[in-house]
């Protein structure tokens, strides 16, 4: 909202600057050689203002707008995995959740869902489609940036069913790191990586 108003400012500006000379001219009887001189400048101020403004608006393009996802804030963690597992796994998520776009976030290792959390859809088994198989056989994650427009979007069915944008980042050799964000085209080349180090430090965790 702020960097909206920010943007808009010179065009806003420059236009009252404008009305304002316009005002003034009609206002005075009598026009002097320097006034006429002044509001040359004046309108040229104004028009510049309003330039720069609408530069601003197509060089700083309006961040993707978010969704609020549907489904119920949860944490769920498979029972059988020992203490020490559990508490990377917490703390991994939490991070994520905390440091990034992601606001839903799935687990799959070794055929079995370990963790869900963040916003939580009915349906919490895993079945993998076509997308998943093919992150786990080339090893090489997979950025859908706007989900809505791929066909394959129906495989993740485990994820809150409005997730704008979706991220399947390998798990060492046998699992895969899901992560659903509540906005499309959000998640950063810095986020990408980052992700993928923990990823790998996951990767460490489980096999061990």
């Amino acid at each position: 909202m702020t960097n909206d108003v920010l943007r808009r400012l010179p065009i806003v500006v420059g236009g009252l600057g404008a009305v304002l000379l316009l005002i003034n001219r009609l206002l005075t009887p009598d026009i002097t050689e320097s006034q006429a001189r002044a509001d040359v400048l004046g309108v040229i101020l104004s028009a510049v203002l309003i330039l720069i403004g609408l530069l601003w608006q197509q060089v700083q393009p309006r961040p993707p707008d978010a969704v609020q996802l549907t489904g119920e804030e949860g944490f769920v963690l498979a029972p059988d995995l020992p203490e020490t597992v559990k508490t990377e796994l917490a703390w991994a998520s939490h991070l994520l959740l905390t440091n990034t776009v992601t606001r839903s976030l799935v687990l799959y290792y070794q055929g079995k869902v370990l963790l869900r959390r963040g916003i939580l859809a009915e349906k919490s088994d895993v079945i993998p489609g076509a997308i998943l198989k093919r992150v786990l056989e080339k090893q090489k994650p997979v950025y859908l940036v706007d989900l809505k427009i791929y066909p394959g979007r129906v495989e993740f069915d485990y994820l809150p069913e409005n997730t704008q944008g979706v991220i399947c980042q390998p798990i060492g050799k046998e699992g895969v790191l899901i992560l659903g964000a509540n906005a499309p085209r959000s998640y950063t080349k810095q986020d990408e990586t980052w992700i993928a180090g923990i990823a790998d430090k996951l990767a460490v965790t489980l096999k061990g």
